[in-house]
């Protein structure tokens, strides 16, 4: 039976740390990527990140057709939901200076697609799969809208993203609480 597991906490919590240790000296991984090299400060996390992993993990970047990344591996890590919301928001908001309500369910359906699409290819290999996702809820009412529309997006993507997951934990100060 595969095993779905999604992980969420603020930043800096330790979730991803904690969903890398879920296949610690497992070599049969691979890590979905879905940073984008904005500027150079991104460049080197994502190379600190690609020098954290273990050199028998496979690494698959990209923020569409997730489902690709499958293959002859069982074992399979996203890092992270967030980020991909945000890339997958700006793809289809960009060109725009308010983001009506049916352009925000555009972008979650988008990115709950990708996933759910993601999650039916896992099972059908009875592969595993950990997600790390971001609560960015537990703050302030951001004043910009296109922060509070990120906001709202990445709350109800989370949501419909752990009613699919067997196991749902969230990591706080480095310490994982299992909720499902």
């Amino acid at each position: 039976m595969s095993r779905i597991i999604l992980v969420t906490g603020g930043a800096r919590s330790g979730k991803s740390t904690f969903a890398e240790g879920i296949y610690k000296d497992i070599e049969d991984v691979v890590y979905i990527a879905t940073a984008r090299v904005t500027d150079e400060e991104m460049k080197d996390r994502i190379e600190h990140h690609r020098k954290q992993r273990p050199k028998e993990w496979l690494t698959f970047e990209g923020n569409y057709n997730l489902k690709e990344a499958v293959g002859e591996r069982q074992n399979y890590l996203l890092d992270c939901i967030t980020v991909l919301t945000s890339n997958i928001m700006f793809d289809i908001t960009k060109d725009v200076e308010r983001i009506s309500i049916d352009m925000q369910m555009k972008v979650e359906k988008r990115v709950v697609r990708e996933i759910s699409e993601l999650i039916e290819v896992v099972k059908k290999i009875k592969g595993n799969l950990v997600m790390v996702t971001n609560e960015v809820g537990y703050s302030i009412v951001p004043e910009n809208h296109v922060a509070r529309v990120y906001r709202d997006i990445s709350g109800r993507v989370n949501q419909e993203i752990a009613k699919m997951c067997n196991e749902v934990y969230l990591v706080t100060c480095g310490i994982p609480l299992r909720l499902k």
